[in-house]
């Protein structure tokens, strides 16, 4: 059906907007959760973003098969976060080109409407170290790839959706 990107810094309101996008489509809703809770202040923060979510979403918790779960996935999408998931790939060492292909042939190739959520960061500074930049060239190539097939692109600033595409 189409593709939604929604990006912007961190604490921007991606996800709260997101959610709107979604809610205001026909359902089914479901909502991808990327994030592995590995310590206790990222378990805090899945914590919270599910005490803010509708239970109306199915819940889809998949840190590393999105292009499965994405091929598969009916009625509206809230994939939540892409950036989480190129760090969870990165740190799996896997093969991102081929992992970025993939996502962005089911994404393109899906009868759902997806709504992809995403943190630019690349506005800030360079990182010190090799991982880090990595991270940030990786999670850009991926931004483009996704927003080369969007139909849709947000961009959120202090909490305000600015339409890009």
């Amino acid at each position: 059906m189409g593709v939604t990107l929604i990006g912007g810094g961190s604490r921007s309101g991606k996800s709260r907007f997101a959610l709107e996008l979604a809610r205001g489509l026909p359902g089914p809703w479901t909502f991808v959760a990327t994030a592995e809770a590995l310590d206790l202040e990222m378990r805090d923060r899945i914590a919270r973003h599910q005490a803010g979510r509708d239970p109306a979403f199915r819940l889809i918790e998949e840190p590393h098969a999105l292009a499965a779960v994405v091929r598969d996935v009916q009625g509206v999408a809230v994939v939540d976060c892409l950036t989480l998931w190129v760090s969870n790939r990165l740190l799996a060492e896997a093969d991102l080109s081929r992992e970025f292909a993939g996502l962005r042939e089911a994404a393109a190739r899906s009868t759902a409407e997806l709504v992809f959520v995403t943190n630019e960061v690349g506005c800030g500074v360079v990182p010190d170290n090799a991982l880090a930049r990595r991270f940030r060239d990786e999670a850009g190539r991926l931004n483009q790839m996704i927003a080369g097939i969007a139909t849709r692109i947000h961009w959120m600033v202090f909490g305000h959706p600015m339409r890009v595409k």
